[in-house]
């Protein structure tokens, strides 16, 4: 006789909740858990990060698609919101009246944009955003095709991503921000000098240790703000971009402890042991960092402890690690990785070797420690940046003199072709991916670049590596003269609340 499976609902269809999903179906090759994904937007999950680049006109939505397994296991319910944790029932309570039974629940619920107390808000003028969905991302596209003047408050990565999307569409840009300069939390003055050099030649006005007092409006619209110098500016589109608050509401009205965010021990399990929580929600004994290397860390160490055998090692390692500090600014025009300790931060006994070139919009930092590069920031030099980010995650051996680390003509570099690049080059740093990981993925039938993200989910994290994929998919598919008559069979269909919308039906409307 067949045992009952598990129940598991899943609250939040963000890319944390759909990691933790597509992982599980992965893992648990016995069949012992049927998933319900429960998701308050009415689209499918797709890939948040990307939303800068689908605003900057560089991706459209078919390109944040990220598909559902192919099981019969997983029922999607979406444009749903959770209103209650019935504790005592095991339930979940649903916008529509319905009421989900699990025996797990895992939240993952991420987080809402901060809008901090601004007067003038309490009015709630048009034209004043945040972007943190699809729709707002629709909203802001279609307001930049008519504003005259655009004010983005927050000078870190989001704020600087959105402001570089807006100029590319044509709308002139001014930065303000709080901090003595752009990306305090995670730059030094020296490489956010020469960024904001760069932005300034994009034609984007940067303003730093300054904040917004009051959003004026008029007719219901916004027409200006005014700074904490008193000086105002014109505004007829404003962006909110202050960070992040944990989605907490859910559980704390459940009775589960909740700080800054829900918390869980080390196996991300709350005060109650049937309930657990992952992403941007949860605050866990290893923090909160608001990135999604971590979240989808959490997502793959929770499967391993729902999956492993009785007895047995609990699986915690993880592709990522938890606390990866690794930045890279997708911004239209502006080149910055940053990765691994800072250069006020390093130790006395460190080596810091610094190039600093502002008047050329450059600035190198990097920090080597017994040995070895254990940072590096880089602003404005793409093809260093690109050299040391394979020196840091491959940990190469450093050169006698490391400044030929600086240098990359005189080193002997990484092959480009994909024919000599070796099998264990990271191709997709977010899902830890290699180059022989993607070509056993085409050799199971994935002939395709959205097949192999499917396969091995190289490209469904920050997008850098999605030319590299396709690149390494078209020289499989050159090699192989039988590939046009290879079909690639579809995955069955995931079972769905309702209808689904064709996934390219919101990118119309966001251009």
């Amino acid at each position: 006789m067949t045992s009952r499976q598990e129940r598991i609902v899943v609250v939040g269809a963000g890319m944390v909740g759909h990691r933790f999903v597509d992982e599980l179906v992965r893992a648990d090759r016995t069949g012992r858990y049927a998933v319900e994904l429960v998701g308050a937007e009415e689209y499918e999950p797709y890939n948040r990060i990307l939303l800068s680049d689908v605003l900057a006109g560089r991706s459209d939505l078919k390109a944040l698609s990220l598909p559902l397994p192919g099981t019969d296991r997983v029922a999607f319910w979406r444009g749903l919101s959770a209103t209650a944790i019935d504790r005592e029932a095991g339930e979940v309570l649903l916008a529509d009246g319905s009421r989900r039974t699990f025996d797990r629940l895992v939240l993952a619920t991420g987080a809402r944009a901060f809008v901090p107390p601004i007067a003038g808000l309490e009015s709630d003028p048009r034209h004043v955003h945040v972007l943190r969905t699809l729709d707002d991302c629709r909203n802001v596209a279609a307001r930049a095709m008519n504003a005259k003047h655009a004010v983005v408050l927050g000078g870190g990565i989001l704020g600087l991503e959105t402001a570089c999307g807006l100029r590319r569409r044509g709308v002139p840009v001014t930065v303000v921000d709080l901090d003595g300069h752009l990306m305090a939390t995670q730059l030094d003055q020296g490489p956010a000098r020469a960024m904001a050099g760069r932005l300034r030649d994009l034609g984007i006005d940067v303003r730093t240790r300054t904040s917004v007092t009051e959003v004026i409006s008029a007719y219901g619209e916004v027409v200006a703000v005014r700074l904490t110098d008193d000086t105002v500016l014109a505004a007829d589109l404003v962006l909110v971009s202050c960070g992040v608050r944990a989605n907490t509401d859910l559980a704390a009205q459940a009775g589960l402890v909740v700080e800054r965010g829900v918390v869980v021990d080390e196996s991300l399990t709350t005060d109650d042991p049937r309930i657990h929580a992952i992403g941007d929600c949860a605050q866990s004994p290893d923090g909160m960092t608001g990135l999604l290397a971590p979240g989808w860390a959490q997502a793959d160490r929770l499967v391993g402890e729902l999956t492993s055998v009785p007895g047995s090692p609990v699986r915690r390692e993880s592709a990522v690690p938890l606390a990866s500090p690794t930045v890279k600014l997708k911004a239209a025009g502006v080149d910055l990785v940053t990765m691994g300790v800072r250069a006020s931060a390093a130790l006395d006994d460190d080596r810091v070797l610094t190039v600093s070139d502002p008047g050329g919009r450059r600035h190198v930092d990097l920090v080597l420690r017994e040995g070895a590069l254990v940072g590096v920031t880089c602003t404005g030099a793409p093809e260093v940046s690109a050299a040391l980010t394979l020196a840091y995650d491959r940990q190469t051996p450093l050169p006698v003199d490391p400044l030929l680390l600086l240098v990359p003509e005189a080193r002997a570099e990484e092959p480009t072709s994909p024919v000599l690049m070796p099998g264990a080059t990271t191709v997709c740093r977010c899902s830890n991916v290699t180059k022989k990981d993607i070509v056993t993925a085409w050799e199971g039938g994935a002939r395709t670049a959205d097949a192999v993200a499917a396969s091995t989910r190289a490209s469904t994290g920050c997008g850098g590596c999605k030319d590299v994929v396709c690149g390494l998919v078209d020289w499989l598919n050159a090699s192989d003269p039988n590939t046009e008559e290879q079909g690639v069979a579809e995955a069955p269909s995931v079972r769905r609340s309702t209808p689904v919308t064709p996934r390219n039906t919101p990118v119309e409307s966001t251009t």
